[in-house]
């Protein structure tokens, strides 16, 4: 596989600016939308999150989260869940992550440049120490962090660290989040993670017309990108979101292909992306 068209959407990060900012503004100033795949880190193991690292690039991601495995994921569906048990019991761990990351950036024949991401929930990070694990993260080569169970209103902690080291800690918001939509996007960076429905991650039949208003009423605060997530489960649905959202994000349906195929998940997932991606981009 070879990553070149897809890694020219996003170039080396500088210090002014992030490569997620750098990125969506190349697709804004191409009026192109982002294609954001996910994967559970260490599942099925990490020599194979290594291979389909690479295999997202190459179907061209122009972002792309990784999912650290977490015994208690509130907001992950059972698809999701059963990835990280997976990867918890093949002995993967944050620092096999953070060596992973590394290692695809600084890979000498095929290095990954677009932005990566973690995300994760706040007790790994407490438990690893923050300030070290955002030492880790810029070590490591990771742009953004996503952290579905740290409020808006509690999220210093960890924002500083992260704006000292130039990592975008990544806000969302739902259905739910109601009238402060327009003051988290205000108040937000890099881009906003719109939750298309309640509950937790997986693929749904329906995603109805909460995605959109959402985006409405962020644009009306902000002009920062809006990435939808949560319940894409195919090409179809992610060209729909592409007509309103900056960014489709797709993780369950990704991860169930990784569960049915195991190790030789890598083409099957690699084929899928690329039809999400041209999907996206139609």
């Amino acid at each position: 596989m070879n990553n070149t068209t897809s890694n020219a959407t996003a170039t080396a990060t500088t210090n002014a600016e992030n490569r997620i900012v750098q990125t969506f503004a190349q697709l804004k100033a191409r009026g192109e939308t982002a294609f954001i795949p996910f994967v559970t880190g260490g599942d099925p193991d990490i020599a194979t999150t290594e291979k389909l690292l690479h295999a997202l690039a190459d179907a061209g991601a122009d972002l792309i989260e990784i999912g650290i495995p977490f015994s208690d994921p509130v907001a992950e569906g059972p698809v999701i869940e059963a990835a990280s048990a997976r990867a918890l019991l093949a002995g993967c761990t944050v620092d096999k992550l953070f060596d992973l990351v590394k290692k695809v950036r600084t890979d000498a024949d095929n290095p990954i440049h677009v932005p990566i991401l973690f995300m994760t929930y706040f007790n790994p990070i407490f438990a690893y120490g923050t300030e070290r694990f955002i030492a880790r993260c810029t070590d490591a080569g990771i742009d953004g962090l996503i952290v579905p169970d740290l409020p808006f209103s509690e999220r210093d902690e960890l924002y500083a660290p992260c704006t000292e080291a130039n990592i975008e800690l990544i806000s969302l918001i739902a259905p739910t989040t109601d009238d402060r939509i327009g003051e988290i996007a205000a108040k937000s960076s890099g881009f906003l993670y719109c939750v298309s429905s309640l509950g937790v991650t997986g693929t749904r039949a329906d995603l109805g017309n909460a995605a959109s208003d959402m985006i409405a009423q962020a644009k009306e605060a902000s002009d920062i990108p809006c990435c939808v997530g949560f319940g894409i489960s195919g090409p179809e649905q992610a060209r729909a979101m592409a007509q309103v959202a900056d960014g489709v994000i797709v993780g369950s349906a990704l991860v169930r292909i990784a569960e049915e195929y195991g190790k030789d998940c890598v083409d099957h997932i690699h084929q899928f992306a690329w039809r999400l991606k041209s999907a996206i981009s139609s």
